[in-house]
């Protein structure tokens, strides 16, 4: 799978995080961004969605317009983003509209897709950077897994007439690419952090924000606003919409069985195993200092074009609270998940390891793990060593004032449950 513009680097290091030297090309895109301040007026957003998806119907039968109000007051009250930003973020609330327009038309116009089951998938838990990309990118080897490509995780749903053209590419996919080249010009470091090139494996929460009930906004802005909101959420309610998207997706591109990831469900662990009973789940554990870590100096790194300033207290202060949030969570209700359908997977155990675990994952999934997938997993093993972008080099003390241990203490509760080992 090619990585356009790939850095190798054997290190990365940061000496300009909290006070960013940019380069001329990210200089000119700020200049010329700025100049221009971007509208979140709800019925201009919503009016290009519907000219886009050629239907009005936003099916709005459980206050879809209130999260729609709310995520955009969220985002518009965070006084802190550059235009550009604003720019992107106004784009994927009318991409978000449009795709929730097309999806309504699509079950009305097929009713069976609702009778499509989504049985026994797998499902990966686990905190950003703690192995879940690499493990979830890895199952996808299995050709009878159905996973969900960056691509389509951004357009789910195709518009009206636009099918694939006349080389069979799907313009959807042909987006992505153009995105990912320009991505790769204005902040390559972005690849050796997470790189979302067009058919890398992405997390179906995104899918989940169809229905404006996600945490993905946290990522983009700071919203605590958001946060509070999204966590007050029946998210029953919204992981069975996540699940007529998948239904959607499935009569598509193809009835297979999912592989599914996403942090978000650590504190959601409840509404996942009532929306897949017959789910096996992988989660996967690893020191919170090495996520948070990781997390903040990523976010740090992408705030000199997302941000006016760099605030590595409050990245620090914010990402340590939302990652023991999730982890409290996990803790509490691991067990809602039975050990006969599921496995705890270590960071340090993960490693030039995986082979041993997936049998172990496949067994309690009652799936056979066949001679052709394991050549599969073997030869996507080969292919991606770790770190083979480059590793970065994390610096808490420097950049954000606080050591590892005294970060740890934070977590004992963590430690005490799973088999965590400090980095």
């Amino acid at each position: 799978m090619g990585h356009g513009g790939a850095i190798n680097t054997v290190d990365i290091n940061f000496d300009d995080l909290t006070s960013p030297r940019l380069t001329d090309i990210q200089r000119q895109i700020l200049e010329y961004t700025e100049a221009r301040h971007v509208d979140f007026g709800v019925d201009g957003m919503l009016a290009e969605a519907i000219e886009q998806a050629g239907v009005d119907d936003l099916d709005d039968t459980d206050g879809f317009r209130d999260r729609l109000a709310a995520h955009v007051a969220a985002i518009d009250g965070d006084h802190g983003l550059t235009q550009l930003t604003r720019s992107s973020l106004r784009q994927r609330v009318v991409r978000l509209l449009r795709n929730r327009l097309s999806l309504t038309e699509l079950l009305k116009r097929y009713p069976e897709i609702a009778s499509i089951e989504i049985a026994t998938p797998f499902i990966v838990v686990g905190m950003p950077r703690s192995g879940t990309t690499h493990l979830v990118n890895l199952i996808a080897a299995d050709p009878r897994r159905r996973a969900l490509p960056y691509w389509e995780s951004q357009e789910p749903i195709p518009a009206p007439g636009e099918g694939p053209e006349i080389f069979g590419v799907d313009p959807r996919y042909a987006r992505a690419k153009a995105e990912h080249d320009a991505l790769m010009a204005s902040a390559p470091v972005v690849a050796a952090m997470h790189d979302r090139f067009p058919e890398a494996i992405e997390e179906e929460v995104e899918l989940l924000d169809l229905d404006l009930a996600g945490y993905v906004l946290e990522w983009h802005a700071r919203v605590p606003d958001w946060r509070d909101y999204y966590l007050s959420l029946d998210q029953r309610r919204h992981y069975a919409y996540l699940k007529k998207v998948l239904q959607a997706l499935t009569f598509l591109r193809g009835p297979r069985t999912w592989i599914l990831k996403s942090p978000q469900h650590c504190e959601q662990l409840g509404p996942l195993i009532e929306t897949f009973p017959d789910a096996t789940v992988a989660f996967t554990h690893r020191d919170p200092v090495a996520v948070i870590q990781s997390a903040i100096t990523m976010m740090a790194y992408s705030d000199r074009l997302r941000r006016n300033s760099i605030d590595p207290g409050w990245l620090l202060d914010y990402w340590s609270d939302r990652v023991h949030r999730l982890l409290s969570a996990c803790v509490r209700d691991r067990d809602l998940v039975s050990g006969e359908r599921s496995i705890d997977i270590s960071f340090h155990h993960l490693n030039g390891n995986e082979m041993p675990l997936l049998e172990q994952l496949y067994q309690r999934g009652g799936v056979e793990l066949t001679a052709k997938v394991r050549r599969r997993f073997q030869e996507y093993l080969d292919r991606n060593p770790r770190g083979k972008h480059g590793a970065i080099r994390y610096d808490l003390q420097r950049h954000f004032g606080i050591s590892a241990d005294e970060l740890r203490t934070r977590f004992g509760f963590y430690f005490d449950r799973f088999d965590v080992r400090a980095e």
